[in-house]
């Protein structure tokens, strides 16, 4: 516990009051961001899967080449 008081006075000593305070404020709002963010996320993902009528895209460059006879040596 005397380690982290030893600590916190180095920082304020470096950092002054108002960066101290600045830091805080921005790690505050950071940390209320992420909470909201994981409140929303399972209501996002309850809204199911998106379905398409249309068939997949084909994309022949991306399958592999056809093999040969010099494959199967």
């Amino acid at each position: 516990m005397r380690d982290l008081l030893v600590i916190l006075a180095v920082v304020l000593l470096l950092c002054g009051t108002q960066k101290l305070r600045s830091i805080g404020a921005e790690l505050g709002a950071a940390v209320r961001g992420f909470r909201k963010a994981l409140a929303e996320g399972p209501a996002e993902q309850r809204s199911g899967p998106v379905r398409s009528d249309r068939p997949d895209a084909e994309f022949p460059e991306a399958a592999p080449p056809p093999r040969t006879d010099r494959d199967r040596a």
